[in-house]
């Protein structure tokens, strides 16, 4: 086998274990390692979660001695800097006697890019990077984002017809979808630091917005409330869950912001864009709060507001076999149709595939 071959596949073992940690790294990446000597595996990592030991560490604490003259194989560049909670990786590779380390994708962190593989080449190291970067950058597609721009990336989910629409005339729209396709938007939120919705959605639907799945994980809820006109019993206030609800107003109305904070929830007051919340600056506030990824799970409004503010970056379809028809029935995006076609949104690098039934299809605004 040839030796980018044999590089790829063991790169391919890392990105899998990085990915079984899904959701919960933030605001770190997700990462694996697989130290391979001879032919043969002899360990793997993955970093669990912000806080634990890094991938690196992991599997090289579990090779001991049997790592010297190993190849690392590594899904990001390994870390050198020691502004964290966790020690830097690189002494720990050099310590361990590493021959060579296949690196998937520089660190895109711009105050520590490239130092890692400086400091490993430095220690007669051969380094090798860029093995299945494409693959790594999508995975890690959030953590770039957010450590480039200090803002979250934004995924749109929308549930729809053929035809375009998320609900009847009288709001029905329990269930358009079937229970694979909600159950691929329960993994949804399990992947994503919050979820957020418009005071419409909240008013008309009460939704919980918790992750209904095996060991799942609540997103931190977020619901854009301009006016403050979210009820004091909506079940995104008063349910059990671990994760916060945030509501971020333009409102100063004193006595429902203290109701609200006696309520349990966080007020984020943003700045106003003809009286409302603004969604950039919103998600500017968010990213300060180390909130990586924000799945949008909103109504016709919300949904165009999002897009019209330039702030959603992937966008997932879920396509029921259904055509609502009628002019009165709501469309999956409201506002105003753009004056020319050209300003249309495009997608870019789509891959559809089925949920049961229905159609999922993924891609990117560009």
């Amino acid at each position: 086998m040839a030796h980018i071959d044999v590089d790829m596949k063991y790169l391919r073992m890392a990105l899998r274990l990085a990915e079984k940690a899904k959701g919960r790294t933030s605001p770190n990446p997700m990462v694996g390692a697989v130290v391979v000597k001879s032919g043969r595996v002899i360990s793997r990592g993955y970093h669990e979660k912000a806080g634990m030991p890094h991938a690196e560490a992991v599997a090289l604490r579990k090779a001991g001695r049997a790592a010297k003259g190993a190849t690392l194989y590594v899904t990001l560049e390994p870390c050198s800097h020691t502004n964290k909670r966790t020690p830097p990786c690189c002494p720990l590779i050099i310590q361990h006697g590493i021959r060579r380390v296949v690196v998937a994708m520089i660190d895109p962190n711009p105050h520590v890019s490239g130092d890692g593989i400086r400091k490993l080449k430095a220690a007669g190291i051969e380094v090798i990077t860029g093995v299945l970067g494409d693959e790594a950058k999508q995975l890690n597609e959030a953590f770039v984002k957010h450590v480039t721009t200090r803002k979250p990336f934004v995924t749109l989910k929308i549930a729809q017809t053929l035809d375009g629409k998320i609900a009847t005339a009288s709001g029905e729209s329990q269930w358009i979808t079937g229970e694979q396709a909600r159950m691929e938007g329960h993994r949804l939120r399990d992947s994503h630091d919050a979820v957020l919705v418009g005071i419409n959605t909240v008013l008309n639907d009460d939704p919980a917005l918790t992750t209904r799945i095996p060991r799942g994980r609540d997103p931190v809820r977020v619901i854009v409330d301009s006016n403050l006109r979210i009820p004091l019993k909506a079940r995104v206030l008063t349910q059990r869950s671990a994760a916060r609800t945030i509501v971020a107003t333009v409102s100063t109305a004193k006595q429902k912001l203290a109701a609200l904070e006696t309520a349990g929830a966080e007020i984020l007051r943003t700045k106003s864009r003809q009286g409302r919340v603004d969604l950039q600056d919103l998600m500017k506030k968010l990213g300060q709060r180390d909130i990586m990824s924000v799945l949008i799970e909103g109504g016709s409004e919300i949904n165009s507001s999002a897009l019209k503010a330039g702030i959603v970056d992937k966008v997932v379809l879920f396509l029921a076999p259904l055509l609502m028809r009628g002019k009165d029935s709501i469309c999956s995006i409201g506002g105003l149709c753009p004056p020319r076609l050209n300003q249309a949104v495009r997608l870019e690098d789509l891959s559809v595939q089925f949920v049961g039934k229905d159609l999922m299809v993924t891609g990117y605004v560009r």
